[in-house]
């Protein structure tokens, strides 16, 4: 059993999944709300929902991180109390995924160093509102 993150954006779904595939690699597809099929039963789309992303999966190895856009019909409160948690198999690799995603982060909540059970670890809200937790390899 797998779980996959699923992140919601108010708008911005797009520019943040393309960063995210830039960053993390993986293929990366797309639908937009205006790609729904004649007669799909999903209310009327308005002309600022219709280009925001409907469903977005970047896939990476045999995970995925999907996302989309809320429409304006359904106002949220993305990411609030979620972390999306992503390892890496050195310590100059994850310092860089979390540089590259501390690049005009929101918030700093733990800057990348030791720790007692990874070597470096790091925490912070990136540019787009999503939380990570970036980590090296485990010390236990």
């Amino acid at each position: 059993m797998s779980f996959d993150p699923y992140i919601h954006f108010q708008g911005n779904c797009e520019a943040a999944m393309t960063f995210y595939a830039a960053l993390f690699g993986g293929q990366l597809q797309m639908m937009r709300y205006a790609d729904l099929p004649p007669g799909e039963d999903s209310g009327p789309i308005t002309e600022a929902d219709a280009q925001k992303v409907m469903h977005a999966t970047l896939l990476v190895g045999e995970r995925c991180l999907m996302a989309s856009d809320s429409p304006e019909a359904f106002p949220g409160a993305p990411q609030q109390s979620v972390s999306i948690s992503h390892s890496e198999p050195t310590r100059a690799s994850a310092q860089a995924i979390y540089d590259a995603l501390a690049e005009g982060a929101q918030e700093i909540a733990m800057p990348f160093g030791d720790t007692f059970w990874a070597d470096g670890f790091g925490m912070l809200r990136d540019r787009f509102g999503t939380t990570w937790m970036i980590m090296g390899p485990p010390l236990m």
